[in-house]
């Protein structure tokens, strides 16, 4: 196996780890804002994931100098501040699975972005993987028979495509420079904690609870939700084309509608358990893509 092969094979289960971590995630997140404000939260989560990765750093002798300290921060405030900010809002009224799906519009923003942005050609597999998913994501928003929670969908479907955008500049500031990803997943985490920061200054919400379940939800989300998971997920993203990346992210929502089923008690609707289908073929479609571009 070339080094190529075996790197993106490293990144594939990357990528099937970084599912499990964030499909539970939402249930964590979920119980998370019924102690403190979203943004609060968010800012929490962004700051001491940060410093974790940070503490890593020097214990290895690594400088924690940032390279391309504009492009990082950019990509920070996109992916920590608009991403995990607008997701975590989102699931004040949301329910944990349907906001977990709406937000996991992001691979098909992401593969198209990277078809306009960064040239890489769509197979026939692909474009049928994003015809599924966008028709699951259809049933799944069911507007033929509910308008309920219109400001959290939109909110989940925002922060999808703000991570999508930021996907799209990291693929760009990877080709251009080389940069060392414990380092630059610890910077934008520290600079997308800070217009998080400021939300919380000027609106002033109210005090957390520090209640056990709370103090758990948050040390989940501080060091596998946010420091190893975007270390996996740059990973990936470094060694497979970015649509691909983005698509295999899909089995992510898929283990958030079965943990906050399994946790919350959420029970999903016909039309949406027939979208689930829908994106887990899309899903399948997508690694059949990969091990076809592999050959």
């Amino acid at each position: 196996m070339s080094k190529s092969k075996y790197s993106q094979t490293i990144a594939i289960f990357c990528l099937l780890g970084l599912a499990c971590i964030w499909g539970y995630n939402w249930v964590m997140m979920k119980i998370a804002v019924q102690y403190a404000s979203p943004f609060t939260f968010a800012a929490l989560r962004a700051f001491f994931g940060a410093l974790s990765l940070f503490l890593v750093m020097l214990c290895l002798g690594k400088s924690i100098k940032p390279k391309a300290i504009w492009s990082t921060f950019g990509i920070g405030v996109l992916q920590n501040g608009g991403f995990i900010g607008l997701a975590t809002c989102a699931l004040v009224n949301g329910g944990a699975g349907k906001t977990a799906i709406l937000t996991y519009t992001m691979p098909f923003w992401l593969l198209l972005l990277a078809w306009i942005v960064l040239g890489e050609r769509l197979r026939r597999l692909q474009w049928m993987g994003v015809a599924l998913s966008f028709s699951g994501l259809i049933f799944i928003l069911t507007p033929f028979s509910s308008t309920s929670g219109i400001l959290s969908k939109g909110l989940a479907v925002l922060a999808g495509f703000s991570w999508a955008v930021s996907a799209v500049a990291t693929k760009k500031l990877q080709q251009k420079t080389q940069i060392d990803l414990l380092s630059f997943t610890a910077w934008q985490m520290l600079f997308g904690f800070l217009p998080l920061a400021l939300v919380n200054v000027f609106l002033q919400f109210p005090a957390i609870n520090w209640s056990p379940a709370f103090i758990y939800a948050l040390v989940y989300n501080v060091i596998p939700g946010s420091a190893l998971a975007w270390l996996l997920w740059l990973y990936a993203l470094k060694n497979l084309p970015a649509g691909i990346a983005g698509l295999g992210t899909l089995l992510t929502p898929i283990i958030g509608i079965l943990s906050s089923s399994i946790q919350l008690g959420e029970i999903p609707l016909t039309t949406e358990l027939i979208g689930i289908f829908m994106i887990v073929m899309a899903l399948l479609v997508n690694t059949l893509s990969i091990g076809i571009s592999q050959k």
